[in-house]
């Protein structure tokens, strides 16, 4: 491709919106322009990176027996009400009405339509397994549109769904994706880590998220070296401290603390750490309910696993608290306690603690469980989050925490789309069965932020090869001025583009620091700058883009020796 017939319109700065690195450099290479919050045109050069994830992601879901197809991006309200997600799926669907006044949404997920189509089509078991994908376009709503396309409400993903006669077959084919997401990152040159994952509002029985590290990403992972084990941070086990309490040794004792609310002031009132002092946390269960949750002070609340045990609840109100305490957020405790209390595991464990004494401006010290606070074994539960030290679930060694942006998700849904649609088949024995099913997305146009993040210096963007918009560029200096220049750079192109390397020709008259910065802005992993001072020896400099140096290498070498460095 040359210059002069393409459209780069790149950036000095980056609009002041831009937060991310990914986000920035995007905007200023000219991968995107924003159209409306959450919204973005994929201009020329993004859009050729674009299409080259996802024809990785195509050749890899054809190779593990997927089949594409390509499904409405407006659905029917009736399908979504058969399942009951209408109203649950919540703001982030779009809702809109036909001239009919008949009620559609803008697809954020396909299970409905999916398995529509599997219950309409699928007679037998002789036509199971099956696992349908497509790559299209999704809008979710979201509240807060931000850095970028990382989170847009417009997006390109790929979602893929299995569908069998028992789980066996479905555990397979889980397995066949989970091993085919792993060779998708691997070929597009990304740092990734498959973690155990919550299966949140696509529910099922199980599920692994997919995610490339980047310091900036907004899940936290835990992990342990020493071992495979890995699992959002909304999914590790916590596991119960091996050591029994200790024996009490102090007795219960209130003591004025004016003005201590949080865990912070209270440690350096008392001049001890957080690990001594529990910490109450006030919430409401959906049946109104109000409950008691037991932490250790330097630990932090686990919504996920709680919403598993009380099922959906909210944090109370100070009117709430005041009302069910007879004190203010910052003073309560579980001594003398009349509520129901839920107890984390760690925080089970603590003696002689301090917490709370359900009076403001006062707190106990000395406070002890089965003596000061009865808490019987049911009410002992893993309710936070783990943190870098912890045990390993899996027993072997100790976990720590990374960063990591979420990119992949695949789900056993089992029967949970199935049964509400009734999608069913004849086994057999001429049996009719519910279907099993499977769910496995991409975020196609996230994997390009996610890929910059990972991959970016002070200059621009350091894309893997395999997604770069073009895997070398030439740039003639003094073109216009030099046939020698000409004429070698015209040579260059047309060896390299017989080669088969996507190669961008700078054919425009420009000023050498102009190229390399456009070049390295936005991306291309290989260089080749061609002078007249060189080719009077006959040789033409190379420049990786992570390269310290540039290096003389024979014109009439090059395009072999660029190939040899694309393979690398």
């Amino acid at each position: 491709m040359r210059v002069s017939q393409f459209f780069i319109s790149t950036l000095k700065e980056a609009p002041s919106e831009a937060e991310l690195p990914s986000h920035k450099l995007m905007l200023r290479a000219g991968y995107i322009r924003k159209l409306a919050s959450g919204l973005y045109t994929w201009m020329p050069l993004g859009l050729r990176v674009l299409r080259k994830v996802e024809n990785i992601v195509r050749e890899e879901m054809d190779k593990s027996g997927g089949i594409e197809l390509l499904m409405p991006a407006v659905q029917p309200a009736e399908l979504w009400h058969e399942t009951g997600r209408w109203e649950v799926f919540g703001p982030q669907m779009l809702k809109i009405r036909d001239r009919h006044d008949n009620d559609f949404c803008f697809g954020p997920t396909h299970e409905e339509v999916i398995t529509d189509i599997a219950r309409r089509e699928i007679r037998s078991y002789r036509q199971l397994p099956i696992n349908f994908y497509q790559i299209q376009t999704k809008f979710r709503d979201e509240v807060r549109p931000r850095f970028g396309v990382m989170r847009a409400r417009e997006f390109v993903m790929k979602d893929a769904y299995s569908f069998h006669a028992d789980y066996a077959s479905l555990e397979h084919t889980y397995q066949v994706m989970h091993d085919t997401y792993s060779r998708i990152f691997t070929r597009l040159g990304l740092q990734f880590r498959a973690v155990t994952a919550d299966t949140g509002a696509i529910g099922g029985s199980g599920s692994h998220e997919f995610h490339v590290l980047a310091d900036s990403g907004e899940d936290a992972l835990a992990y342990c070296p020493a071992s495979d084990y890995a699992a959002n941070v909304e999914m590790a086990e916590a596991v119960a401290p091996n050591a029994p309490r200790a024996p009490s040794t102090q007795e219960l004792q209130k003591t004025i603390t004016p003005g201590q609310r949080s865990i912070e002031e209270v440690a350096a009132f008392f001049d001890t750490s957080a690990q001594s002092i529990l910490k109450a946390i006030a919430v409401m269960t959906h049946e109104d309910e109000f409950v008691l949750l037991l932490l250790r002070g330097d630990h932090t609340l686990n919504e996920i696993k709680t919403g598993k045990i009380l099922g959906e609840f909210r944090f109370a109100s100070d009117d709430e608290i005041h009302r069910n305490m007879n004190c203010r957020a910052g003073y309560i405790g579980p001594v003398g306690c009349n509520v129901r209390m839920l107890a984390d595991r760690a925080a089970a464990t603590l003696s002689d603690f301090i917490c709370g004494a359900n009076d403001d401006g006062f707190h106990y010290t000395g406070v002890n469980f089965g003596r000061d606070v009865h808490l019987d074994e049911a009410s002992v539960h893993d309710l936070r989050n783990v943190v870098a030290g912890d045990p390993s679930p899996d027993g072997n060694g100790t976990l720590e925490i990374c960063r990591g942006i979420e990119v992949g998700h695949i789900f056993q849904l089992r029967t949970k789309y199935a049964e509400a649609l009734k999608a069913t088949f004849l086994d057999a024995q001429g049996k009719t069965q519910i279907m099993e099913m499977g769910c496995y997305g991409i975020g196609v146009s996230r994997i390009v932020a996610a890929a910059i993040e990972q991959n970016y210096d002070e200059r621009g963007i350091i894309l893997p090869s395999a997604m770069a918009p073009f895997q070398v560029a030439i740039a003639p200096i003094g073109m216009g001025k030099s046939a020698a220049v000409r004429d070698a750079a015209e040579q260059l192109y047309t060896g390299l583009v017989e080669a088969g390397i996507e190669v961008l020709l700078y054919d425009r008259d420009e000023r050498p620091g102009v190229m390399f910065a456009d070049m390295e802005l936005i991306g291309i992993p290989h260089r080749i700058v061609i002078g007249e001072r060189g080719l009077k020896e006959g040789n033409v400099e190379y420049q990786g883009r992570c390269d310290a140096q540039a290096q003389s290498i024979p014109l009439n070498n090059a395009t072999k020796f660029v190939k040899l460095k694309i393979c690398d």
